[in-house]
C-alpha cells in the first residue's frame, strides 16, 4: 500500500520537494488540492528528499497538498483507436474526443539492442526532389532539419507527413503557436492524411515541462506499431524547444550548469531519444525527422552541435529550401544504387554543375564578364532551383530523374555533364523541354 505525503518541503517553480521512502526515480504520483489533483513524475532522488515535476505546475499547491506515489512511471494507452487522435503534451484528448485508457505502455524506455537492429537499406519516398534524388529519407534513420526561425519548417513537415510512403505519421509538436497547431491538424485532416497519424501537441501556452514528454510518447508508441510490423515515421518539432524546457527545469533545480546554460546531460538527453530509431528484424521501422532550430543560424550551439554527433547527417533549411551544400543524409548510398541505374550520376552531376553555377552567378553580380559557359550555367541555375529545390515540387523519384535529364539537355552538351557515355546513350532524351511548371 502506497504512502500519503502532507507536507511539501519546498516549492521552487514547478518542481516540489517532499521526504518520503520507498520511491523510485521516474515514478508517478498524484497532487491533491482543493481544487483538484494533477500527475507530477519524480526527477531526483537525494537520500529521502524526493523532488517532483508537476505536469500542470504549481499554481494553487500549497505546501499542506496531499501527494501519493502511484508505484509506477509514465504510460500512455496503446491501440489502433489512437490514428486520427490528437493528444497534449502529458496524453490527454486535444481533440475533445474520450479519452484511452486501455493497454497501458510505460514510456522513457530503453532504445533498441544495436545487435537486434536490422541495417538500414529502404528508401522512404517523399516526393520532394531534394530529398528523393539528392538525400534520400532511409527507413529506419534519424535525421535533424537544421533551420532558423521563420524558415518554413513546419510547412514541410506537413508536406512529408501528407506524402511520405509509410503506415504510420507521429507528430509530436513542442512549444508550438496555437496557429501551428491548428496548421498541422487542418492540413492532414484536409489531404486525408489525419486518418492514419497521432498528434501529439504541446503549445508554448501549455506548462513547459509537458514539453519534455513528448518525444517520448511518440516514440514509445512508435515502438509498438513498428513492432507490430508498421513502417513509423516520427516527425518532431522543434527539439530546441525540448532542450528549452530541460534548461529549464535543470535551472529550477539548481544544477551546476554547463556550455552556455544547458545542463551536463544533454548530450545524453537528446542521444536516448534519437537512437529510438530502428528497424526491427521480421518487423517494422522507426523513421526520425526532427526539427531543431538554430539560435542565430549558429550550428555550434550547443542543440545543434550536439545533436550533429547523435544523428546521420542533417538536411539544412535555408531561404525556403532544402540546401544542396551542407545537407547530407549518411546512409542515402544503402539505397541509391538500387533504385535506378542512374540515379547517382544524376544526383552528383546536377549538384557539381549547380556549384559552378554559383561561381557563374557571383561573378555576375560583381559585373565581371560572363562567358558562353557562364550563360549555360545560369540558365541550367535558375531551372534547377526552380524545377528542383522548391519545396512545393511533388513529384515521384522517377519523375525527378527524368526531369533531371530534360534539364541538363536543354542546357549543356552531353559532354559537358560528365555523365558516362554508357547512360547518356540510354537516358539521354531529346531537345523537349520538360518542365514542372
Amino acid at each position: 500500500m502506497r504512502r500519503i505525503y502532507r507536507k511539501i518541503e519546498q516549492i521552487v517553480g514547478n518542481v516540489i520537494t517532499v521526504v518520503a521512502g520507498e520511491v523510485s526515480y521516474g515514478e508517478l504520483a498524484t497532487i491533491t488540492t482543493p481544487e483538484g489533483s494533477s500527475l507530477a513524475q519524480v526527477i531526483r532522488l537525494d537520500g529521502d528528499r524526493v523532488s517532483l515535476q508537476v505536469l500542470a505546475g504549481t499554481k494553487g499547491i500549497s505546501t499542506n497538498a496531499e501527494i501519493r506515489f502511484l508505484g509506477h512511471s509514465m504510460q500512455t494507452p496503446f491501440s489502433k483507436s489512437l490514428l486520427g487522435r490528437i493528444f497534449t503534451g502529458s496524453g490527454e484528448p486535444r481533440d475533445k474526443r474520450p479519452a484511452i485508457t486501455e493497454n497501458l505502455i510505460d514510456i522513457g524506455g530503453p532504445s533498441v539492442n544495436p545487435v537486434k537492429r536490422v541495417t538500414p537499406g529502404n528508401m522512404i519516398p517523399t516526393g520532394i526532389p531534394m530529398i528523393d534524388v539528392f538525400n534520400t529519407l532511409v527507413e529506419s534513420q534519424k535525421l535533424p532539419i537544421f533551420s532558423v526561425a521563420g524558415e518554413p519548417y513546419n510547412s514541410l513537415l506537413a508536406r512529408i507527413a501528407m506524402q511520405a510512403k509509410v503506415d504510420i505519421i507521429i507528430l509530436g509538436g513542442m512549444g508550438l503557436k496555437h496557429d501551428d497547431y491548428l496548421f498541422f491538424r487542418d492540413v492532414l485532416e484536409k489531404n486525408g492524411a489525419l486518418t492514419r497519424s497521432i498528434l501529439f501537441i504541446h503549445t508554448a501556452a501549455d506548462p513547459t515541462v509537458e514539453c519534455i514528454l513528448v518525444p517520448d510518447l511518440c516514440l514509445a508508441v512508435a515502438e509498438q506499431f513498428a513492432l507490430q510490423g508498421k513502417r513509423v515515421l516520427v516527425l518532431l518539432t522543434d527539439m530546441t524547444n525540448f532542450a528549452d524546457s530541460i534548461k529549464e527545469i535543470a535551472n529550477t533545480m539548481e544544477q551546476i550548469p554547463s556550455n552556455r546554460g544547458y545542463p551536463g546531460d544533454l548530450y545524453s538527453q537528446l542521444a536516448c531519444r534519437y537512437e529510438k530509431a530502428a528497424a526491427f528484424e521480421g518487423a517494422g521501422s522507426i523513421t526520425i525527422l526532427a526539427v531543431t532550430t538554430m539560435p542565430g543560424d549558429d550550428v555550434t550551439h550547443p542543440i545543434p552541435d550536439n545533436t550533429g554527433y547523435i544523428t546521420e547527417g542533417q538536411f539544412y533549411l535555408r531561404n525556403g529550401r532544402i540546401e544542396p551544400f551542407g545537407s547530407l543524409s549518411r546512409l542515402k548510398q544503402h539505397v541509391n544504387n538500387r533504385t535506378r541505374e542512374d540515379h547517382r550520376s544524376i544526383m552528383d552531376s546536377m549538384i557539381q554543375l549547380y556549384a559552378l553555377y554559383k561561381e557563374s552567378f557571383e561573378k555576375q553580380s560583381m559585373g565581371f564578364r560572363i562567358s558562353a559557359w557562364d550563360k549555360k550555367l545560369l540558365r541550367y541555375g535558375e531551372r534547377f532551383e526552380h524545377e528542383m529545390m522548391d519545396l512545393n515540387v511533388n513529384i515521384s523519384l522517377d519523375q525527378a530523374l527524368d526531369l533531371g535529364w530534360y534539364i541538363l539537355a536543354d542546357c549543356f552538351q552531353p559532354a559537358e555533364t560528365g555523365i558516362t557515355t554508357k547512360l547518356i546513350e540510354k537516358f539521354w532524351p531529346d531537345n523537349t523541354r520538360m518542365s514542372i511548371a
